[in-house]
């Protein structure tokens, strides 16, 4: 199973913010759209970073609440680690174990942002996977 399939199933829209936004904007895109990180790209479309949930509450606790009034390159982190849409679904848990992180951007061979994915994604689709394979099992245990 890919990361396509995830994109297949859940959609391909991503939520995108530019750099020149403030993080109290940012704050407040994350609360009414219900998610974990935004992607903020140029104006050319080419990805310059990605904010979510945990730093923004970081730099927060870390130089107070008035940080909120300055740009979002305050709390983001630049160097974006992306994926393509034929990684596996277990390449994809590893990586973003391995790396500590909770959101995948994903990029096509031109690296334009084509979907996002979280880890959420990954895990739901992980147990739907284990889900259908005990469940054939049980079928075929039962029918011999």
């Amino acid at each position: 199973m890919t990361i396509k399939r995830i994109l297949e199933e859940k959609g391909r829209d991503v939520v995108t913010l530019t750099p020149s936004v403030t993080l109290a904007e940012v704050a407040q895109v994350l609360s009414e759209k219900r998610i974990g990180a935004i992607i903020l790209v140029e104006d050319n479309g080419r990805l310059a970073g990605i904010v979510s949930e945990r730093d923004i509450v970081r730099v927060v606790a870390a130089r107070g609440p008035d940080v909120l009034t300055q740009l979002v390159k305050e709390a983001m982190t630049p160097k974006v680690v992306t994926v393509r849409e034929d990684m596996s679904i277990d390449e994809a848990m590893r990586l973003m174990t391995e790396k500590r992180f909770r959101h995948l951007p994903v990029v096509d061979e031109t690296e334009q942002l084509v979907g996002f994915v979280s880890i959420g994604d990954v895990v739901k689709r992980k147990i739907s996977e284990a889900e259908a394979e005990a469940s054939m099992m049980r079928d075929y245990i039962n029918t011999n």
